[in-house]
Formats: C-alpha cells, sequence, structure tokens
C-alpha cells in the first residue's frame, strides 16, 4: 500500500512540473518571433514556417532557354570482333614438320604458317611424272603405227582397184588402220589420267604449306612441330583487324531509327576521352522472338590497329539532327500531376511574401512585414538585365540568420518535347526562347511554391544572378 502512495505522488510532482514548465516557456517562444501554433504575425526563424505553417523557400537556380544544334542518339554496347577470323588447319594428314609463326605475328594471305611432311607426296610426284612420260612416249608411238597403216590403207586400196590385190587383203589392211587409230584414242586417254594424276599429287604437295588465307595476326597458335595433323587439326588462328565489328542488339523501338549507313561513334575503355568513327554496315530485317531484338552489326576502320578484338565498347548511334532546336536542361524538365512540364520563377500575389526580405534577421518582431524595398529587389531580380542594387544584398543571398529574396514563385508551365539527350532536352512548345528555367531545385517544387534565387556568389549588390555556364555534348 505505501509503495502505492509514493508511486502516485511521484505521479502527480511529474504532472506539475511539466505545466509549470510549459508555462514558463511560452513568453520565449513568442520572444523569438513564434506563435504556439507555430506560425507568427510575421516573424521569421530563417525563412522558415513553424510546423503547420507554409512551407519556406526553396533556394533554386535557373537557366535560360536557347537555342543550338541538338542530336538524338540510340545507345548500344557490346564486344568488338574482327572483320574475319579463321582457323587455318592442313588439307592433308600427316605430321607437322615446322611452325614458322607465333602469337601476335603480322601474316599476309598466302603467307606460310606452317609445313607437313611431304617425303612421301614428293615420291608419289615423282612417280606420277615418270607415268605421265610413259603416256607422251605412247601416244608418239601410237601416231606412227597409225601413219603406217593410213599408208598400208591406201596402198592396198590402189592395187584392189586395179584388180592386182584380193580383197581379203585389203579388208585386213583396213582393219589393222582402224585398230591404229582404236590405239592411238586409248594412248591419248591414258596420257590425260596420267596428267590428271600428277596434278593431283603436285597439289597435295603444295597442301603440305599450311598458308593464312586473310592479312592479319596470329591470334592463336594450337601445335607444335612433330604433332599429327589432319584436316579437323587447326594449326593457328588468324584475325583480320584492319576494320573491326560490333554486333549490338536493337529494340523493336529503335530499329525504324537504324539503317545501314547510319553513322556512329564509338567508345573503349582503353582510350579514354578518345572517339573512333564508324558506321552501321547491316540491321537484320527479322527479329529474335526469345528476346524481341534485332541484331545489328557496325564496322569501325583500324587503322594502326589499336582497337582489339574483345574489348568492350559502347557506341552512339546519331540517327537524327536538328540544327536550331529549342533546348533546355534536362534537368529542368519534370513530371508534375501528370504532365510533363519546367518551373519559371514569377512574382507573388500582392500581399504575400515569400520569405523575409534580403538583408531582415531571422529574429524579426513578431507582426512586421517585409520593409518595402524588398518588393524592388524582387523586381529587379526576377527581370533579366535589370540594374544592380544600391548597397543591398543580392537577390537570392540570406539576410543573417537564414530568408531569403521575398516575393517570387514557382509556377509550372506545362511543355511539348521533342529530342532528348543526356543534358538537353527539345523544346516544341510551351515557352519562349530567352526564358529563364529553374534546374536545381525543380524536383521538389510544386506550383506556387515560394523560392529564393541561389547563386555562386553573394553580397556583391548585383540585382541580377550570373548566368550559370552549359555544358554542350
Amino acid at each position: 500500500m505505501r509503495k502505492i502512495v509514493i508511486f502516485i505522488m511521484v505521479a502527480v510532482l511529474a504532472v506539475a512540473g511539466g505545466l509549470l514548465y510549459k508555462r514558463n516557456s511560452a513568453p520565449a517562444t513568442e520572444a523569438a518571433g513564434l506563435s504556439p501554433a507555430g506560425g507568427g504575425g510575421g516573424g521569421r526563424t530563417g525563412g522558415r514556417a513553424g510546423r503547420g505553417g507554409p512551407r519556406g523557400p526553396m533556394p533554386v537556380e535557373f537557366a535560360t532557354v536557347s537555342r543550338g544544334a541538338l542530336s538524338d542518339h540510340v545507345l548500344v554496347v557490346g564486344n568488338l570482333i574482327g572483320a574475319a577470323t579463321v582457323e587455318v588447319a592442313p588439307r592433308v594428314n600427316g605430321r607437322l614438320q615446322a611452325v614458322n609463326v607465333k602469337l601476335g605475328d603480322t601474316v599476309r594471305r598466302g603467307q606460310v604458317l606452317a609445313r607437313v611432311e611431304d617425303e612421301e607426296i614428293q615420291q608419289q610426284v615423282r612417280q606420277a611424272e615418270a607415268s605421265y612420260q610413259v603416256a607422251q612416249a605412247t601416244i608418239r608411238q601410237r601416231e606412227a603405227d597409225l601413219k603406217l597403216a593410213k599408208t598400208n590403207l591406201d596402198r592396198s586400196k590402189s592395187l584392189v582397184d586395179r584388180e592386182l590385190l584380193p580383197q581379203q587383203t585389203y579388208d585386213d589392211t583396213e582393219a589393222r588402220h582402224q585398230a591404229a587409230i582404236a590405239q592411238l584414242d586409248l594412248a591419248r586417254a591414258q596420257f590425260e589420267q596420267s596428267k590428271a594424276r600428277l596434278d593431283e599429287l603436285k597439289i597435295t604437295l603444295a597442301n603440305t604449306n599450311i598458308v593464312s588465307p586473310v592479312d592479319g595476326f596470329v591470334s592463336r597458335r594450337y601445335l607444335d612441330p612433330g604433332s599429327s595433323v589432319g584436316a579437323n587439326s587447326p594449326v593457328a588462328a588468324v584475325v583480320d583487324i584492319r576494320t573491326v565489328r560490333l554486333v549490338a542488339n536493337l529494340v523493336e523501338r529503335d530499329v525504324k531509327q537504324v539503317r545501314a549507313g547510319t553513322p556512329a561513334i564509338m567508345e573503349v575503355d582503353a582510350y579514354p576521352g578518345e572517339k573512333f568513327s564508324g558506321t552501321v554496315s547491316r540491321v537484320a530485317p527479322v527479329f529474335d522472338p526469345s528476346t524481341r531484338t534485332a541484331e545489328m552489326e557496325i564496322e569501325v576502320p583500324n587503322p594502326g590497329f589499336r582497337l582489339k578484338p574483345g574489348m568492350y565498347a559502347r557506341v552512339e548511334l546519331t540517327v537524327e539532327t536538328r540544327g536550331e532546336a529549342l533546348t533546355v536542361p534536362r534537368n529542368s524538365l519534370v513530371d508534375y500531376e501528370g504532365r510533363s512540364g519546367v518551373f519559371i520563377a514569377e512574382p507573388a500575389p500582392a500581399g504575400r511574401a515569400a520569405g523575409p526580405a534580403a538583408g531582415e534577421s531571422g529574429q524579426g518582431r513578431r507582426g512586421e512585414g517585409a520593409p518595402a524595398e524588398g518588393a524592388e529587389a524582387v523586381a529587379r531580380t526576377a527581370a533579366p538585365g535589370a540594374p544592380a542594387n544600391s548597397g543591398g544584398r543580392q537577390a537570392g543571398a540570406a539576410g543573417p540568420g537564414g530568408g531569403g529574396t521575398p516575393g517570387l514563385v514557382a509556377r509550372f508551365l506545362p511543355v511539348e518535347t521533342g529530342i532528348r539527350t543526356i543534358e538537353r532536352v527539345e523544346i516544341l512548345g510551351g515557352i519562349p526562347e530567352g526564358a529563364r528555367v529553374i534546374t536545381v531545385g525543380a524536383g521538389a517544387l510544386r506550383d506556387g511554391d515560394p523560392i529564393l534565387l541561389a547563386t555562386g556568389e553573394r553580397g556583391r549588390g548585383e540585382g541580377q544572378p550570373e548566368a550559370r555556364p552549359e555544358r554542350t555534348r
């Protein structure tokens, strides 16, 4: 029972202490320019309203709507490959006698890369050459036999006509003539056969030299001398990199913009900051049903052979170019209430203050309004080319203790856009050239929000913020 009484007394003392603290802190809050509800009749706390009050001014930066060249691009990535890559293998079976190249060697078309042992083939060639010569001699003999048979036939015919030779003898002579013709035809056929055999063996002998079919570099060497080889045993690989290719995939929305001849700019990590020019060589006429993409090839000339197959490359395809496009920075474009547009600054409605006046302390007395010169500073800040202030802080500079330019609010303007790049967006309508749009801070704004102009320099006594230099691609 005693513990319960003690607990009740402690609770009562805690409640009483809290009420006393709240009563004593109320005057201090009021002296600091805050009402108990957080509003304050004109007092400010560094440009931010108390909890439950209006939003404080948002620091923002501007950029000017301008004209310039703008290009639409499609970005693709992929690995480089050579214009041609071939694996060189012998065309005859045998044992490697020599390999004449090493990895990385430069080779020309027709250069001998390796040799297969050819002693047996050379012996077969010699035999075929002998058979060829025999066939030639046989033809000469058969031609002589035919000539003799023709002479005997003519003589027999003359004697038969004068009835000095029996007909049977003439018939025998004519048969021998026909046989001589057949023997000559056979000799000629055997000659052609031996010639074909000799040519075949000469080709086989030539094929013991393994040659490169293209100009390029030795990218791989597979075998060493002494290895047994055949038609399915590549000795080396040669890659042609006078031109390199990149094979990439295009999605459906980009295929209609990319065609053979489209210019391409390529970058690789091996050469930071350097760009290599090429063109689209071909686009597949069909889509891969599994990826819903179409294959595309880009060819890039490679003088000096600096680009190597296997390098990872990023390629920018220029699919459309506008010479005098009206553009804004991309970070000024926002989606607001389901519409695409930009925010601009305009003077606040009469009787509304966006924050403490330039140069006003954040400890202002309750019920005080902004000085009259603050409105004049707003007008000079909002209008490009306005004259400088006479000794005051620059419009947009915060006074001691916080605050910013009074009288400016953000106003949303829906716009129609065209080409979009990484940094700029084409504006087709909705805002004139020369207008200033909010860039930094635009994504956090709502229509009608108070803003202050944040610039790189403060306290210069100028009424117009300096324009930030804009990067161009």
